[in-house]
């Protein structure tokens, strides 16, 4: 049973009682009538079919669950998730039609296999390819995007934004109404009456008045939706070149998803006092996403709002989302009728609603006074998110690969200080300090970094270097309490660097070496015992040996 939970982890849930059912029941519920509403909004952001949110919410929530390590995340149509969906299909395909069906669902089985095999395989590590900065900067040019894409439906426009440069729009006032007056009240809800369901309320009011009124027959209203489950479905094969450029937005989509993941499991597994498993829970999220892919609909993601909401409401274990299943099948069997006649303009207010919660340009602001060059990774992301539209996708790369820059600028240049023994007993930056030298002819320095390929010759590069300016140093002590790796570029220069100082009779000290480190450079015979050759096993022993301090 052991070996199995862990590919099956729903084995391991609590067997469900009265008291237990009672409570989950109430926490589904809770999140149903949050969910059901911005599924379908969600999915007119992917360019879907209206339906396919209710259909991503419904066997895709159960599906990832069950093979989840977190047990209370809302998995369904995210923000994030169907802005990527939309944007990465455009120009491919027209939104709604049976080819953009087509390709919004090998979108998700590409981005679910990614996650799927980067969990199976025990490789969570690369989610932090995607840095908190890229992400600060990506969500808050995305949402900008979409509540632009979204402000037409809102404010009544029969016509996109962008062309207004053309001609005055025909402005539709009910549709203004309707949009203005329920995004007005969910703004209040939010600050006022968290705990109300008012989305779902809303959005009854709105189409109970719509089809009073008889705005439902001359407006812009949801429709007729299908009633009943989702029917099997099996894509057909788009081409080599329209798969290749699904590619990148797959992978991109796969981090963001699974970022939108870590940051709702790491709060459950952090007021649990548990330990996350990453791995099993991109396990579930690449399932849950196959399994959208197959109900004929479009990637799903983590819902950190609603997941904050499932904790909150009481939520203990996978039950819940079994039974938030149960009433999305509800509303797939019976209700479906009822969303024909809600206004579009409301399903716009709940997007801008949902979304403007991750407009948070205070965000770019603190980087900046916290770290320069982060903070400017912030910007480009956000800049290049902005400018490339709908290919919004390029601006996560970008970020992504500046990152990575100025990760290898850092591996490269380590920082490597000559240190001065502080007042207070401890060794810091000689020069930053203004601290006189360990003793006279003496060159201390100390290299916070691995002595690998990427650090190694800037190792070499400072003992050359000071040499040159002080050519009277007869000792050069090496503290090397931060070294915790060596490879082989490492051992050959470090092998070089002793010769060097060997043939000008120059006494190497080592302080503090790591016995790891030490063996590797003993195998190599780089430690070799000799006159020039001192080792220190602290630094204590080391200043004492200099007459720096009193035995």
């Amino acid at each position: 049973m052991p070996k199995l939970a862990r590919w099956l982890p729903f084995l391991r849930w609590p067997r469900p009682s009265r008291d237990l059912l009672r409570g989950e029941t109430i926490a589904a519920l809770t999140v149903a009538v949050v969910m059901i509403p911005q599924s379908v909004a969600y999915a007119g952001l992917a360019g879907m079919p209206l339906v396919t949110g209710l259909y991503a919410t419904f066997l895709p929530m159960l599906v990832a669950v069950l093979f989840s390590g977190s047990t209370r995340l809302s998995v369904g149509p995210s923000a994030l998730s169907a802005v990527l969906v939309g944007a990465s299909l455009a120009g491919l395909a027209q939104p709604g039609s049976a080819d953009w069906v087509m390709l919004a669902v090998w979108l998700a089985l590409l981005a679910g296999a990614v996650q799927l095999a980067v969990g199976a395989l025990q490789s969570a590590w690369v989610l932090n390819l995607v840095s908190s900065p890229v992400l600060a900067g990506f969500t808050l040019a995305a949402s900008l995007l979409i509540m632009a894409s979204q402000a037409p439906a809102l404010i009544g426009l029969d016509a996109p934004l962008s062309s207004l440069l053309d001609g005055p729009p025909t402005l539709d006032l009910q549709a203004l109404g309707y949009g203005l007056v329920s995004l007005v009240l969910f703004l209040l809800a939010r600050r006022f009456a968290p705990k109300l369901p008012v989305m779902l309320i809303v959005l009854a009011a709105a189409g109970m008045l719509s089809a009073v009124t008889g705005y439902s027959a001359r407006g812009a209203v949801v429709g007729a939706l299908p009633q009943g489950l989702p029917s099997p479905y099996w894509p057909g094969w788009p081409g080599w070149e329209r798969l290749g450029a699904l590619v990148a937005p797959a992978l991109v989509l796969a981090l963001v998803s699974s970022l939108e993941m870590a940051s709702s499991a790491k709060i459950e597994s952090q007021r649990d006092g548990k330990r996350w498993n990453a791995n099993q829970d991109l396990v579930g999220q690449g399932m849950g996403k196959i399994a959208s892919a197959f109900c004929g609909s479009f990637a799903t993601s983590t819902s950190f709002s609603r997941s904050a909401i499932t904790l909150y409401a009481g939520a203990r274990t996978g039950w819940t989302t079994v039974i938030a299943t149960g009433f999305v099948l509800l509303v797939l069997l019976f209700l479906t009728p009822a969303l024909s006649h809600v206004p579009r303009a409301v399903l716009a207010a709940v997007v801008i609603a949902a979304v403007s919660s991750l407009f948070k340009p205070r965000l770019l602001l603190a980087l900046w006074r916290i770290h320069r060059v982060e903070a400017i990774t912030a910007f480009a992301t956000f800049a290049v998110t902005l400018l490339t539209a709908p290919r919004i996708y390029w601006g996560v790369l970008t970020g992504v690969l500046l990152g990575l820059a100025h990760f290898l600028y850092l591996r490269l240049h380590p920082r490597i200080i000559e240190v001065g023994l502080h007042p207070d007993g401890s060794l810091r930056d000689r020069h930053l300090w203004q601290l006189p030298p360990l003793a006279s002819q003496l060159y201390g320095l100390r290299m916070d970094a691995e002595l690998d390929f990427a650090s190694a010759s800037a190792l070499e590069r400072a003992v050359i270097e000071h040499l040159a300016e002080h050519p009277d140093v007869r000792h050069v002590c090496l503290f090397a309490q931060p070294i915790n790796r060596v490879d082989a570029t490492g051992v050959e220069v470090f092998a070089q660097l002793r010769k060097l100082l060997v043939e000008r009779g120059i006494t190497l000290h080592i302080s503090g070496i790591k016995l790891p480190v030490q063996q590797v450079l003993d195998k190599a015979g780089a430690l070799g015992a000799g006159p020039l050759l001192k080792l220190y096993r602290t630094d204590t022993e080391a200043l004492l040996a200099f007459g720096r301090l009193s035995p």
